[in-house]
């Protein structure tokens, strides 16, 4: 089958790597030079993943029968609405669908409105001023948004970025004052546990669990730092992770399939891979965050240990024929993202960096090349994460073990990993934190 994709990440050399053990024909369209999807493809083009009528035209070009789209902006813009309109069956939301993610204020209101369990309080203002007002009422702490897409990058969250009142309103400032996401400002109640990611494949109406997963966001070992787009991230064996349990899984599931079935009473029928971000608190899940896609390093853990044949699943998700669950390897995995010095603040961007595949593999690991570029004949970082390193064993700490070794095969001037990720220290500090909440709950 002619598949193209369309992004250069790491999320996207992930989905290109399933596509070809599948055995897919694969023409790609990215923005930059990403060596490992190109590798993989038959043919590529380097072009904005927005420009509709560039996709188009490349699909045409190519004879693509199924397409799928990596990242957000894309969706956002309307290509995949542009690629069915010319007959090209897509494995990913429409732009309407897609909203799931593009508008945070549209994801709650769509929660209030089936009364869809999960929800924080939330108020969304397109006046800082308004937002003061209503922040000075409040007697809970608070996270602070943009509405619109920024890339992983654009929370802010009471006690840890924002220790007064003074900080929460500089940051809402700086939202409107900057265009921040382009779409006013959301402030939503703070969720108090831990994180986890719950991923599904969704053909409109059914769903298909993968590996729960849980990304680092915060730049600096220890969680400390400036949010990032993901530093990292590990799955457990048995899909589950050691501070989740199975009904709390499943909790997070119903609320995931709730919204899947609103948004097709909606008339906005969603059909591709969804990303449930959770807060797992004393009182189970809460909806951080809902995103129209594979999470990026989430992406890069589950989908090596893939069973089924990816196109199939793509292809059922686009045809609306979706059945039984889809099958992944029990396995554990840990991924941590070697990123230029800076990253978070200001990368160090433009130097060479290099990746010996066939090292890394003997470690038993896997690169995923992401913001990369080929100049004048060598590869040179970018200014955001530039490759994640997926360790895989039959444990977290074998996993943790491969991936580190796998590292040192990864070389090039300023650049840096956050080197706890997977390690047992941090991900017991998970479980017991979780013990004590759930202990004070009782």
């Amino acid at each position: 089958m002619k598949v193209l994709t369309v992004g250069g990440g790491g999320r996207e050399h992930a989905a290109v790597e399933a596509f070809h053990r599948s055995g897919a024909e694969i023409y790609s369209l990215m923005k930059n030079a990403n060596p490992g999807i190109i590798k993989r493809s038959k043919k590529y083009k380097i072009a904005d993943e927005r420009d509709i009528d560039a996709v188009c035209r490349f699909a045409k070009e190519c004879g693509a029968e199924l397409a799928f789209i990596g990242p957000e902006a894309p969706l956002e813009a309307g290509v995949v609405d542009a690629l069915e309109r010319i007959g090209v069956k897509c494995a990913s939301p429409t732009k309407d669908a897609a909203r799931i993610e593009t508008s945070k204020v549209f994801m709650r209101e769509l929660l209030e409105k089936y009364n869809i369990g999960g929800n924080l309080g939330f108020a969304s203002f397109d006046r800082a001023e308004d937002a003061g007002s209503y922040i000075e009422g409040l007697n809970y702490e608070i996270v602070v948004k943009p509405v619109g897409l920024t890339g992983g990058k654009g929370v802010k969250v009471q006690g840890e970025h924002l220790h007064s009142f003074a900080d929460i309103m500089q940051y809402v400032n700086e939202i409107f004052d900057n265009n921040i996401g382009g779409a006013g400002v959301i402030i939503e109640e703070k969720a108090v546990g831990e994180e986890f990611t719950q991923m599904v494949f969704c053909d409109g109406t059914a769903i298909s669990p993968m590996p729960l997963v849980q990304d680092h966001k915060r730049a600096y070992e220890g969680d400390i730092g400036p949010n990032t787009g993901g530093m990292g991230s590990y799955t457990d064996a048995d899909h589950l992770l050691p501070f989740v349990t199975a009904s709390e899984r499943n909790e997070a599931l119903s609320i995931i399939q709730k919204i899947v079935d609103a948004l097709r009473k909606e008339g906005c029928t969603y059909r591709g891979p969804m990303y449930g971000q959770f807060m797992l608190t004393a009182d189970g899940p809460k909806i951080i965050e809902i995103n129209a896609r594979f999470g990026d390093p989430e992406a890069m853990n589950v989908l090596p240990i893939l069973i089924t044949d990816f196109t199939d699943v793509c292809n059922a998700m686009a045809g609306g024929t979706l059945s039984g669950n889809v099958e992944f390897e029990r396995k554990a995995t840990v991924c941590k993202y070697v990123v230029p010095e800076g990253y978070g603040v200001v990368s160090k961007a433009g130097l060479p960096i290099s990746v010996n595949e066939e090292s890394i593999e003997k470690c038993g690991a896997f690169a995923f090349y992401a913001n990369v570029d080929r100049v004048n004949d060598e590869l040179v970082t970018g200014t955001s994460r530039s490759v994640g390193v997926v360790g895989i064993a039959n444990t977290i700490e074998g996993a943790e073990s491969n991936c580190t070794r796998a590292l040192e095969h990864v070389t090039g001037e300023a650049i840096t990993v956050r080197r706890d990720i997977g390690k047992r220290e941090l991900v017991q500090r998970r479980v017991d934190r979780m013990n004590e909440l759930r202990s004070l709950n009782k």
